[in-house]
């Protein structure tokens, strides 16, 4: 392995995807050099090439490999290659609620295994600090707003939030039995969670968003496509659950706002002082408000200034009534709170969908 460098290095796993490349556009601007792993099964290089753009920075700042993660010897080549790594931010894993009801052995082998490669790994080389992209599935159909000290595992409805609370514990136990033989002096494992809502919309230069691979699984990059004539109209899923309108209600929070989450959370582990170094930590990343589905058509509408048809349809499998967070802790611990408005979360997602009505096969 080559000498640490100056600049810390952070691995970024499933960094090509929506979340990874915002975030990435975060810890270049804040200084950090990233590695990002990546096996491109819903996500796209263009999107690393336009952090590059956006940022100014070299290819030696953004370092990208082709790798799947449950190929341990294939994931362990990057480590050998690479400055030693600060910290790794773990997005990558399967996240279609609807498709893990429908191919669930699919969803437990390849979210489960690569982040157990992951943690081998990381140990081995001495990375002793990861932040984990976790999901408010979590919580199952807990009452809103959930806090982070709501009970997480009963109630998932899907194989997609089951292997997230896996992996949550899997963290529990991994931090817990390296607590115990780390020695005096030694450096301490940290591990912060971070349970985030619904992202929504794109960096404010229409140059990166979400670009999913076939037809969207979430609603807004749906909508964005019907409102830029991809597709004819969107179909909401059950209109008679127990809410103000009878759609699903979500906390939907600005990617950026998560972006810089995420940094927050890096900051909060990174170096010995830090008020999270060597801890477990778990924090809920959203706005504490609760959008239904035809606030956001409607929101869509006000940004995009076209018309969205929609039609109801049946509930979907796995999907409950209504999710919004209590995100009082993060603010607290990580001086981080969610700034940015529904109609901003529009706004930059119909620029990014306008410019790119193609997502990344659009010409650059």
């Amino acid at each position: 392995m080559s000498t640490e460098s100056q600049t810390k290095n952070i691995l970024v796993a499933g960094g090509a995807g929506y979340i990874g490349v915002h975030t990435i556009v975060t810890l270049i601007e804040a200084g950090y050099d990233v590695t990002v792993v990546d096996n491109l099964v819903n996500s796209s290089p263009v999107g690393l090439d336009r952090v590059m753009e956006l940022t100014g920075c070299s290819a030696e700042r953004v370092k990208f490999h082709k790798v799947d993660m449950v190929d341990a010897a294939a994931l362990e080549e990057v480590f050998k290659v690479s400055p030693k790594f600060h910290a790794c931010i773990h997005f990558a894993g399967l996240k279609a609620v609807g498709e893990s009801v429908r191919k669930p052995l699919l969803y437990y082998t390849n979210n489960l295994d690569s982040t157990i490669n992951l943690l081998h790994l990381m140990d081995k080389y001495g990375c002793k600090a990861i932040v984990f992209s976790s999901s408010a599935t979590v919580y199952g159909s807990a009452p809103v707003p959930i806090r982070e000290d709501t009970p997480t595992g009963f109630g998932i409805t899907n194989a997609y939030g089951r292997t997230k609370y896996m992996i949550e514990e899997i963290l529990k136990d991994f931090k817990r039995s390296k607590d115990l033989e780390t020695a005096p002096g030694e450096e301490p494992w940290s591990v912060v969670t971070l349970r985030y809502f619904n992202p929504v919309g794109s960096h404010p230069s229409g140059r990166i968003g979400e670009d999913p691979n076939g037809v969207p699984n979430n609603l807004m990059p749906y909508v964005a496509q019907v409102a830029v004539g991809r597709r004819d109209k969107l179909t909401v899923f059950g209109n008679d659950y127990e809410t103000k309108d009878g759609t699903g209600v979500r906390d939907y929070i600005h990617v950026v706002d998560l972006a810089e989450g995420h940094l927050a959370a890096l900051r909060y582990v990174q170096d010995a002082g830090s008020k999270g170094h060597g801890r477990a930590s778990v924090f809920n990343l959203g706005t504490g408000i609760g959008y239904s589905v035809l606030d956001m058509i409607e929101a869509m509408k006000r940004a995009s200034g076209r018309p969205l048809p929609y039609e109801f349809g049946p509930r979907r499998e796995g999907d409950i009534a209504e999710c919004y967070a209590d995100p009082t802790l993060a603010s607290q611990e990580l001086g981080w709170n969610a700034r940015r408005s529904l109609d901003e979360m529009c706004r930059d997602l119909w620029n990014w969908q306008s410019n790119n009505p193609n997502g990344y096969a659009t010409s650059k």
